[in-house]
């Protein structure tokens, strides 16, 4: 089954795409929703694609993402959108509880892809 069709990778796109759609719409949902679920899906989401994408380059669904390639992936969202872009764009905030998040995030991709994927 691709990753893409997976029950898991389909219920977090659309938690997210809810997420956002509800933001949009000015929906009232409780802050943490707003502010922290969306950081905890990010990861899996993104890694999600990522290895979908390598998958079908390589036509090998056997491939997965290594632990390094997560872990730097993760340093790299952490630092790019809870470090640099908050200097330069006041929408950004720096969060230390975001970094948490997106290291959970990747943990729980890294636990489930070879399981589930």
């Amino acid at each position: 089954m691709s990753i893409l069709k997976h029950p898991l990778f389909l219920t977090l796109c659309t938690l997210a795409i809810a997420i956002y759609l509800a933001k949009m719409g000015d929906v009232q949902l409780p802050q943490w929703v707003y502010f922290y679920f969306s950081d905890f899906l990010c990861m899996p989401v993104v890694l999600s694609v990522c290895l979908a994408s390598v998958r079908i380059a390589k036509k090998n669904n056997a491939i997965y993402i290594p632990l390094g390639a997560i872990i730097g992936l993760t340093v790299y969202y952490a630092i790019y959108f809870e470090w640099l872009l908050p200097q330069y764009n006041p929408r950004y905030t720096a969060d230390i509880i975001d970094v948490a998040l997106y290291i959970l995030g990747a943990g729980l991709f890294y636990g489930f892809q070879k399981r589930l994927y």
